[in-house]
């Protein structure tokens, strides 16, 4: 089988916040779920308690994905903005979000695992993903999104020098560590890569320009493009050749099967376009049926002979 990825190897699958389709988003339990569906990759998204500890959750907010709201002694610290309740976790210490528990974020989702999982720290994630690659012939990656940046930055947190301390501890520095650094705020992300040496996906929602591929090409090992990008309607938009020729590599994001693109008949087919058009990683909420889509995609143009390897350890 040939595949059209950078490399000419099979496409990877990042388990998006762990197999969050069927558990609670960013759990251990998720992230457990998503190593047994035969996963790549784990993407947390990493932001930091007032003391400066990373936890794996998406929203700088507690409430849509916690039972903070039900938490009497928590709730003189409720901000109240635009008419919204939220529980900032900046507003909080460690040992205090240690006590939380994790619930069904998305509407349709099974709610039935609500508050029975605790919200884990980046480090806690860090030594199960090391537990399971001393476990397996290849390691498992962690693809971690450091999210606003600059939030916790203007707030005296100092979100990179938590990670760096994270990593360190655990000799995950350099070129070929099994983590990966994934941003929206490109300036942060090039820092990040200046101080620790991973791995970095420059996070895009917009097309970007050949300027822009040429500037990135200088230190990211690729690109993470919301997966609308791929395509101008059902068409080839020429991001994904455009990336490769200058030896990035393109993770798109997200695949979900609760919520699919108007297209594609259905995901799979969706998955197996992006395949196509080679596409070196997908971002899944579903893991499972992801693996199951690249084990049934079959392609038969092979790789570009031109294309270079992006310098990333094996997944």
């Amino acid at each position: 089988m040939h595949w059209n990825t950078l490399n000419g190897r099979p496409p990877r699958i990042i388990a998006h916040r762990g197999a969050s389709g069927y558990r609670p988003e960013h759990t251990l339990e998720a992230y457990a779920l998503a190593v047994a569906h035969g996963v790549d990759a784990l993407e947390p998204d990493l932001v930091a308690s007032r003391d400066g500890v990373l936890f794996a959750r998406h929203d700088i907010g507690l409430a849509r994905s916690t039972d903070i709201a039900a938490r009497a002694e928590f709730s003189a610290r409720a901000r109240v903005i635009d008419g919204v309740c939220d529980w900032w976790i900046c507003d909080f210490d460690a040992s205090e979000i240690d006590t939380l528990r994790a619930t069904q974020p998305i509407a349709g989702r099974s709610t039935q695992f609500d508050r029975q999982f605790g919200v884990p720290r980046f480090a806690a994630l860090l030594d199960f993903a090391q537990r399971v690659s001393a476990q397996r012939d290849r390691p498992l990656v962690i693809d971690a999104e450091i999210k606003d940046p600059a939030f916790f930055i203007e707030r005296g947190i100092d979100v990179l020098g938590a990670l760096a301390a994270d990593l360190e501890a655990r000799g995950l520095f350099g070129a070929q560590a099994p983590v990966w650094l994934e941003s929206f705020d490109h300036v942060f992300l090039r820092r990040a890569f200046e101080r620790c040496g991973n791995p970095c996906f420059a996070l895009l929602d917009e097309m970007p320009d050949a300027i822009a591929l040429r500037e990135l090409a200088g230190w990211v090992c690729g690109i993470a493009p919301a997966k609308h990008l791929l395509w101008n309607g059902v068409a080839d938009s020429g991001l994904v050749d455009a990336a490769h020729a200058r030896g990035l590599e393109v993770h798109a994001w997200t695949f979900r099967e609760d919520q699919r693109s108007a297209l594609f008949a259905d995901t799979r087919e969706e998955m197996h376009a992006a395949f196509a058009l080679g596409v070196d990683a997908l971002f899944c909420d579903f893991p499972d049926l992801a693996v199951a889509a690249r084990a049934t995609c079959a392609l038969s143009e092979p790789p570009s002979a031109n294309r270079r390897a992006a310098v990333v350890p094996e997944a």
